[in-house]
């Protein structure tokens, strides 16, 4: 399925250009739009409209302290920390950004707090004047949706796998409840932005000489995980679908996940984005520690069911001995554990 970019209402038309140039003469927001890639106005003005371009520049600047890199030609990421979810952090943990096409801007994940939503949406005011057309869920999880509401605008559209609409339903009372106890901040309903364009296998979005692949996977990390490849740059936006540093998190399905890894690693990309962890490795290498952390857990785990251990028994054991491997070990190994454990526990009945 491919998609083209949605025509925002009133941007990029050579009337609109023009009537820009003519208010730029009389207006600082016409001024600002001159800053932002366009013209800036001739005659007398354009000395304070240099000027005013350089004010504008730092107070948009100064709007979003949301540290950014450009990992490759118009690909934007700003790098979680390896935290559990508090106060302190709001809940702003994972890897987020976005793609810069010719036409027009997708948001890969929206971040972890409505705050963070609007720290990312001024940062790309700061490095382009393109519109945003889309934004794109790679799965259901806080860190990686509570930006949504920012970009609810005409002309955006969202984009999410064919069951995340059903998993922000299912698990949005309880994200509202622990945002507040948790997190330190509201959210509402309005929060849970889901796709209106559900991804069911593949997809295709045009920003402007630059195609966007989706593909909907089938139960790993979460069962409503996407992936995103940029073929102009060979970048493969994994998402939480690849873990870097962080122990991976299982809460879809450890067999599951080790498909669709090996899935990935068929993608002809060069460099890839994780949900957590540096902000660009190389690839397929990249998913080499996360692979072998899951092929362990499944292999004890099985040794386990084996050896007629109970479930409270495996948790204390497994994967122990990798524990120095990774951050936040102690804080999912055990979940983890058990996750596979009820799984795996039936796979040959």
């Amino acid at each position: 399925m491919r998609v083209n970019s949605p025509r925002p209402a009133r941007q990029g038309t050579v009337e609109d250009h023009g009537a820009e140039r003519d208010n730029a003469r009389t207006s600082f927001p016409g001024i600002v739009h001159s800053c932002r890639g366009h013209p800036v106005p001739p005659r007398f003005i354009r000395t304070v409209g240099w000027a005013l371009c350089g004010l504008w520049w730092g107070l948009a600047a100064a709007q979003s302290d949301l540290e950014l890199r450009e990992i490759a030609p118009g690909i934007f990421v700003h790098q979680g920390r390896h935290e559990l979810p508090d106060t302190h952090n709001r809940g702003e943990i994972a890897n987020i950004g976005f793609i810069v096409g010719e036409r027009c801007v997708a948001v890969i994940d929206s971040g972890g707090s409505p705050e963070q939503g609007r720290a990312l949406k001024a940062a790309i005011a700061v490095h382009t004047p393109l519109p945003v057309c889309y934004v794109i869920n790679t799965h259901v999880h806080p860190d990686h949706i509570y930006g949504n509401r920012a970009f609810k605008a005409p002309g955006v559209s969202f984009i999410g796998h064919h069951k995340l609409a059903q998993a922000m339903a299912l698990r949005a009372p309880y994200y509202i409840d622990k945002a507040a106890r948790d997190l330190g901040y509201t959210l509402t309903a309005e929060d849970f932005v889901p796709p209106d364009q559900p991804v069911e296998e593949s997809m295709e979005l045009d920003l402007g000489n630059r195609t966007l692949r989706l593909t909907a996977h089938g139960p790993a990390h979460t069962d409503n995980d996407l992936s995103v490849y940029d073929a102009k740059t060979a970048t493969l936006w994994a998402a939480d679908l690849l873990f870097m540093g962080h122990l991976p998190v299982v809460d879809g399905s450890l067999t599951g996940w080790l498909k669709e890894i090996d899935r990935l690693k068929a993608v002809p990309a060069r460099l890839a984005i994780p949900g957590h962890g540096p902000a660009v490795a190389d690839w397929p290498q990249a998913a080499a520690a996360e692979e072998r952390y899951l092929n362990g857990l499944a292999t004890e785990v099985r040794a386990a069911i084996r050896q007629h251990r109970t479930m409270e028994q495996a948790m204390e054991t497994v994967g122990t001995s990798m524990r120095d491997e990774w951050r936040l070990f102690d804080e999912f190994n055990k979940r983890n554990v058990s996750t596979a454990f009820a799984a795996l526990e039936w796979e040959d009945d």
